[in-house]
């Protein structure tokens, strides 16, 4: 699905007594969150003064947020960027922008049922595709994915043996 604003993380809790955040990122890299220059907070743009990623989080100083007292008015928000301000590699999506895709079998054209969920392990992450006669827990690699088509909202699967979970 085409987006504007995409939900990259929630802030935690607020780092130091100077008023930056701690930002717990979701489905984005930390790293990709500090190079943004504006980070939305509900639909309030606050500017990212500086940045930097430590222990998987990104520690925040946002313009306007000066002390403690400040940083920890702003914990438990949501935080997002504009899909216009981030330019990801061919081929590399935002997860919230494959959720809801028709998943399709890559060789027969036969819709499989809706990407509900992005799971994130070590390895790879793993599409979760509902809504068929079956559920299949796809992975995230080439051998797996013929193509992915956002604004066409759909995904092609290489469908394998094991890969869905009957549903009787």
């Amino acid at each position: 699905m085409e987006l504007s604003f995409i939900t990259a993380g929630q802030i935690v809790n607020t780092h130091g007594i100077r008023g930056e955040v701690k930002v717990l990122p979701q489905g984005v890299e930390p790293e990709l969150l500090a190079e943004c220059s504006t980070l939305y907070i509900g639909e309030k743009p606050c500017r990212l003064m500086a940045g930097r990623v430590h222990k998987g989080c990104l520690l925040a100083k946002l313009e306007g947020v000066d002390s403690m007292d400040a940083a920890l008015a702003l914990k438990g928000r949501s935080v997002s960027i504009r899909r216009l301000d981030v330019q990801l590699p061919e081929g590399e999506y935002f997860d919230q922008e494959l959720v809801g895709l028709t998943a399709r079998d890559a060789d027969t054209g036969e819709e499989l049922g809706k990407v509900e969920e992005v799971l994130t392990y070590p390895a790879h992450k793993i599409y979760v595709v509902r809504g068929g006669r079956d559920e299949y827990l796809v992975p995230a690699v080439p051998a797996f994915i013929a193509r992915i088509d956002v604004p066409g909202e759909t995904m092609d699967i290489h469908m394998m043996e094991g890969l869905g979970t009957h549903a009787d």
